[in-house]
């Protein structure tokens, strides 16, 4: 099934420079980027996208973190895109995820873990509202659909 997922890659993965190697990985795999944009998370922001963690210990550090530099926002397309995104990501904690997942190959701690994805097509849609515009969002067919798709 063809759906949409959310993908921010955080201040650390701006400042690495892993921006392009991820977003390459995303579109080899076969999901379409139909949103893309570089944005300045901004407290109040992001207390609402992280609402669920507030109160827990990691929450302030959190918000220093994610406000701290630029990040991108994205908009994967694709089948099982949000499934497909979790996969590639790997586990959170960065020391427990298999190599050849992002976070395997790239991150470096649980708190420097260089990106989040929806872990649901109903927090994607939520996720993807606080960040986009309805018109920001891209329809198009790429030219190799065809060969992603049965």
């Amino acid at each position: 099934m063809v759906e949409r997922t959310f993908v921010l890659l955080k201040p650390d993965a701006v400042q690495r420079a892993l921006v392009g190697e991820i977003v390459r990985r995303f579109e080899g795999r076969g999901l379409k980027v139909v949103a893309l944009k570089m944005v300045r998370v901004t407290r109040p922001l992001a207390e609402t996208y992280y609402a669920e963690h507030k109160g827990k210990g990691f929450f302030q550090p959190l918000m220093s973190y994610i406000t701290a530099g630029p990040s991108v926002a994205m908009v994967l397309e694709g089948d099982g895109a949000v499934a497909a995104v979790r996969q590639m990501m790997g586990k959170t904690n960065s020391a427990e995820a298999e190599p050849g997942t992002i976070r395997g190959d790239l991150a470096l701690a649980v708190g420097r873990n260089v990106i989040h994805g929806s872990d649901s097509a109903e927090s994607a849609k939520r996720e993807i509202a606080l960040f986009f515009k309805a018109d920001e969002l891209h329809e198009y067919t790429r030219i190799d659909d065809a060969w992603l798709h049965e």
